[in-house]
């Protein structure tokens, strides 16, 4: 009988975290090593003043995540995001808004049950998570951060049937737990195209999941103190260079809690917690390029 971790490596897994930490031989499409990623840009207002003040700082972002769901937003201000986001080359991310925290069922919020998180209770949410895809593809969004693998599932397979626009790109949110290399290994299988790991993964364990998948990983630079509160800048060069191609999500410590609408003091965080990630990798791995790609 093969012993544990050969029999990981017969199913194309890694045997055990990968402490050789070897380097990526990953990219973008344009041969960029990593993406700036910033979250909780809710609603129109959030972006234009985030735009401001990476204009002034001289810094630029890749993409954007709004995180309340699209039901949470008038239809013009969805369109004036996306047409915003296009015209300085930037990816608009929409979350699917129905998820178990807004629903009225009562398990999500009992101590055992918010390790439910964002799943969808019943086909009736699925269905309306699917109403929020449509009416999102509608109004020009093409990148979505999903919460529920069944319906990561059901959007991949009508993205596959042609009843959906092939050109979406489905992220998988950090409120799905990916935690090791068999979890990334199946969502990208189900239909992710980028998966927010959870965000206190060491080294080896980032690595062991960038040899399973070849899929964008999106990885926390920081986090809100909800979520930790923990600050990886010291680490960022080594991330890209394991886990290219990666988005740094940024910022977020700022906030004391995910998913809110920010203030001004707290957008102005992030993005300086930005800046210092920027040159955290221009100081000690200049040579890692920012990509250019959306």
């Amino acid at each position: 009988m093969l012993r544990s971790h050969e029999l990981l490596e017969t199913i194309s897994l890694p045997g055990r975290d990968n402490y050789g930490l070897p380097s990526s031989q990953l990219s973008f499409p344009d041969g960029g090593a990593f993406g700036i990623e910033l979250s909780s840009i809710n609603n129109l207002k959030i972006l234009e003043t985030v735009l401001t003040l990476t204009d002034a700082a001289g810094v630029r972002v890749n993409r954007v995540d709004e995180c309340r769901g699209i039901f949470r937003l008038p239809e013009k201000e969805i369109s004036e995001m996306v047409v915003l986001c296009r015209e300085r080359n930037i990816a608009p991310v929409f979350s699917i808004g129905p998820r178990a925290v807004y629903d009225t069922g009562g398990f999500v919020r009992a101590k055992n049950g918010v390790r439910v998180g964002y799943r969808l209770r019943g086909m009736d949410n699925v269905m309306y998570a699917l109403d929020d895809v449509i009416k999102g593809v509608e109004l020009g969004v093409r990148d979505f951060l999903v919460y529920d693998e069944g319906l990561l599932s059901v959007i991949s397979k009508l993205r596959n049937k042609g009843e959906l626009p092939g050109d979406i790109r489905l992220k998988l949110s950090v409120h799905s737990g990916c935690a090791n290399p068999a979890a990334a290994a199946l969502f990208s299988e189900v239909g992710a195209d980028s998966i927010n790991l959870v965000p206190d993964l060491e080294l080896p364990m980032l690595s062991a999941v960038r040899q399973a998948v070849s899929c964008t990983l999106d990885i926390f630079s920081d986090t809100a103190a909800d979520a930790g509160g923990m600050i990886r800048t010291p680490q960022i060069p080594e991330i890209i260079r394991l886990c290219a191609p990666v988005y740094l999500k940024c910022g977020a410590v700022s906030q004391g809690h995910q998913n809110h609408l920010p203030s001004q003091n707290e957008i102005e965080e992030r993005v300086r917690q930005m800046v210092c990630v920027l040159e955290t990798i221009s100081r000690y791995a200049p040579e890692l390029r920012q990509t250019t790609h959306v």
